[in-house]
């Protein structure tokens, strides 16, 4: 009884969280409609590996309300829709889509942002700490900008470790190739010393004998592994500039806040409420049942 008033209150907090932000929820409502719709046509295809995205689209999207509720903290409403489209964005247009193939720029976009939003939520998490009046001590704006970059690149490395972890393990190919016309490797030194030789002009590779008719020498994952860390890198510099400013002018900015977390207020906890709700519900039946 217990456990099932629990469950109860949790998806009733989770519609209440959902609906308290009319921007988000709308976005929401629409993305997972799309993802559903997806998902039935991958099932008409036999496509179940599509499914399978589908499916982890849907509770990727429910992340942001089951993290407001549990970790009792608020999402300001254009991080949390910028984070839902960023889901739908990665799985449903760059996997089943194939955006990531037919856009070059794709991965790139989604990296940058990446960087930008693991920026932001580095930041919150000290800035929360900051904050809180059972903490005695006071970060500096520059200590709090640090921080914010030091997790977003540590987030963005771990994704890469994922990558080629996948690659590596699985046959997959997270990590895309890249085609290059000259290269350098002291492995080509004729004197098998530690000096570079460089090949250039490279117009065709051939594997086993047959020709890979790509038009250049196949990078194997370095190229994109190394520009996905330089645009992660571009959007956390980008937001711990903009946080320096904003713990700079004491909490002023607008943009940034837009951006940052922070804790919930009492009267906006949701699951307690639920919870409260599902108890005097329960003591009603059983008064009716005695009766």
């Amino acid at each position: 009884m217990k456990v099932s008033r629990k469950c109860k209150a949790f998806w009733k907090a989770m519609k209440m969280e959902l609906r308290e932000h009319k921007s988000s929820f709308i976005v929401f409502v629409i993305l997972r409609a799309v993802v559903i719709l997806m998902m039935i046509l991958q099932l008409f295809n036999r496509n179940y590996e599509n499914v399978f995205l589908c499916v982890l689209t849907l509770l990727l999207l429910m992340v942001p309300s089951f993290v407001q509720i549990n970790l009792k903290i608020e999402l300001p409403t254009t991080l949390e829709i910028i984070i839902l489209l960023f889901i739908f964005s990665a799985e449903i247009l760059g996997e089943i889509g194939a955006y990531y193939i037919k856009y070059p720029f794709w991965d790139t976009v989604l990296h940058t942002l990446n960087g930008f939003l693991a920026a932001a939520i580095g930041f919150s998490m000290v800035d929360i700490l900051n904050r809180n009046e059972r903490f005695s001590f006071q970060l500096s704006p520059a200590f709090m900008a640090i921080v914010a970059f030091s997790f977003s690149m540590t987030i963005g490395v771990i994704w890469e470790f994922f990558e080629c972890g996948m690659d590596l393990f699985f046959g997959m190919d997270m990590q895309k190739d890249t085609i290059l016309h000259t290269i350098n490797s002291v492995m080509l030194d004729p004197a098998g010393g530690n000096h570079p030789t460089a090949i250039t002009g490279i117009q065709e590779v051939m594997i086993n004998g047959q020709p890979l008719g790509l038009g250049g020498y196949l990078d194997i994952g370095l190229f994109d592994t190394m520009k996905d860390l330089f645009v992660n890198f571009i959007g956390a510099v980008v937001f711990s500039v903009f946080g320096f400013f904003y713990v700079k002018n004491r909490g002023k900015g607008k943009f940034v806040g837009r951006f940052v977390p922070s804790l919930k207020k009492k009267e906006a906890d949701f699951l307690h409420i639920a919870e409260a709700e599902e108890l005097a519900a329960e003591e009603v039946e059983q008064r009716e049942k005695l009766e």
